[in-house]
């Protein structure tokens, strides 16, 4: 093995300091980049296309910028892969469906961010179709499996990306969250996420919804992913159109306060995820933070109303023929919803995805009237701190969603969309949340936790998770499984 291969272990900032010192060359490090991936693909499959001729004239030429002297931007030649829901020229977003390739683009704003600060983006990861599942498959590019355990899902629908920065084939990628699309596959191979405050960051150039399209959707945010909270807070600045600070100050732990929700009347978790994160809340401790039990808000009316707003969304990606066929089922739903099927049982689903405008009205004013009252919450505490998926990684399941169940340590069988319990805090009231590896399960499996902030705090929170990795030490652990 080359011993260039070893600088792919560094995370972001690590490499760009190698380039800088010409320890590297930006060629050098894309060749052992793509030589990973091809050592990896049969296992993982998490690259799914790549443009290696155009990217590696890119660092030649970046690498020639760098003998004469010249100015290469924050990222300075750094290769990195982008999620297949974004537009990149030369790899149009496939969003798993083959409809979608061979469209004429230019890059999405946020990938042209990162190539204007020197990034050479030479592949797409892996998505669900339409990145719509927390597991990460499609018939166009098959199966991504997780490099912690390959019988299991990356999570989804970043799934392809969190996998790829797991094993090393990139330093950063750009993803993208409506359904803990950004957190879930952090929390699930042991990376980390950010999702912004809602707007922060451009959707054009997203897919979906379908090509063309430029209104901002509700409750889908863009955000960076990476092995480190220093390069999240470097990425995001990035991805934002501004010039990061690297020498700005993380926030130290001493006086931090920080609540911790894990106690929910409505939301399971898994016990074994429970103590992971009171560890996590106990380390934190240590070092500091004043740590106080919190419930934001109701989570049952918070569930509640986001599957209401979640689908008047994914619904304008659904076939014409799928929603009448609910729209044809909705009044016996309804009635099974008065007998006590729950949100998220199908009948549920049913009604929600044929939700009227007045219904989305009511889901809305909730949503508001949550968003003041977790708005005080933050007067008495800097960021919440809890769990991201009710479970750890699980085996991949590609059965109908109806028929999918997870099943917690102890053997209690939950519903699939509890999924969704746990990250809706910050998707429906429009919170900044940043997912950190917080330990492995007894099986060896990785539990993250998420920090969530006020809203629009962003470089805060992202502050935060660097003061917390610098108090607790390097928190990513690459997988033990593969022998890179």
């Amino acid at each position: 093995m080359a011993a260039t291969d070893n600088f792919l272990d560094l995370d972001a900032t690590g490499q760009i300091e190698a380039l800088a010192a010409r320890k590297v060359s930006s060629a050098e490090l894309l060749q052992a980049a793509m030589a990973r991936h091809e050592r990896l693909k049969g296992q993982i499959n998490a690259v799914v296309t790549t443009d290696p001729d155009r990217a590696l004239k890119r660092a030649r030429q970046m690498d020639d910028q760098r003998t004469r002297g010249d100015a290469l931007g924050p990222l300075g030649g750094l290769p990195m892969t982008v999620k297949d829901t974004f537009d990149v020229t030369g790899m149009p977003a496939s969003s798993g469906l083959p409809v979608f390739l061979g469209r004429d683009v230019s890059d999405a704003p946020v990938v042209a961010n990162a190539r204007t600060a020197g990034a050479i983006i030479w592949g797409k990861t892996n998505t669900p179709v339409m990145a719509g599942d927390m597991q990460t498959y499609n018939d166009l590019y098959g199966t991504t499996n997780n490099p912690w355990d390959l019988e299991r899902t990356p999570g989804g629908s970043s799934g392809g990306a969190a996998a790829a920065l797991a094993v090393g084939v990139t330093a950063l990628e750009i993803g993208s969250d409506i359904g803990g699309s950004l957190r879930t596959p952090a929390n699930f191979c042991g990376v980390f996420s950010h999702k912004p405050t809602w707007g922060r960051l451009s959707q054009k150039g997203h897919v979906p919804p379908a090509p063309g399209g430029t209104v901002e959707r509700d409750l889908n945010v863009v955000g960076p992913m990476a092995r480190s909270a220093r390069d999240l807070r470097l990425f995001f600045s990035i991805l934002d159109g501004k010039t990061p600070d690297p020498a700005a100050p993380a926030v130290p732990l001493k006086g931090l306060k920080v609540g911790l929700w894990v106690e929910d009347p409505y939301f399971v978790l898994d016990a074994e995820v429970r103590s992971h994160v009171e560890g996590f809340a106990e380390r934190l401790e240590e070092a500091g933070a004043v740590i106080t039990p919190i419930q934001p808000v109701d989570s049952r009316r918070l569930f509640e109303s986001y599957l209401v707003l979640l689908p008047r969304v994914l619904k304008e990606d659904m076939p014409p023929k799928m929603l009448k066929g609910m729209a044809a089922i909705r009044p016996i739903a309804k009635v099974a919803r008065r007998l006590g099927a729950g949100v998220t049982s199908w009948a549920g689903l049913a009604v929600n995805y044929t939700a009227t405008d007045a219904d989305w009205r009511g889901a809305n004013d909730v949503r508001e009237a949550l968003c003041a009252e977790v708005a005080k919450r933050f007067e008495d505490v800097d960021v919440i701190l809890a769990p991201i998926n009710p479970v750890p990684p699980f085996h991949h399941d590609h059965k109908a969603f109806a028929q999918r169940k997870l099943v917690c340590s102890g053997g209690q069988k939950i519903p699939y969309l509890a999924m969704l319990e746990w990250i809706t805090l910050a998707t429906a009231l429009r919170l900044p949340a940043t997912a950190i590896p917080a330990g492995q399960t007894n099986m060896g499996l990785p539990v993250g936790v998420q920090i969530i902030g006020p809203k629009g705090a962003d470089e805060r929170n992202l502050a935060i998770a660097q003061g917390i990795e610098e108090a607790l030490g390097a928190c990513f652990t690459p997988p033990p499984t593969l022998g890179l």
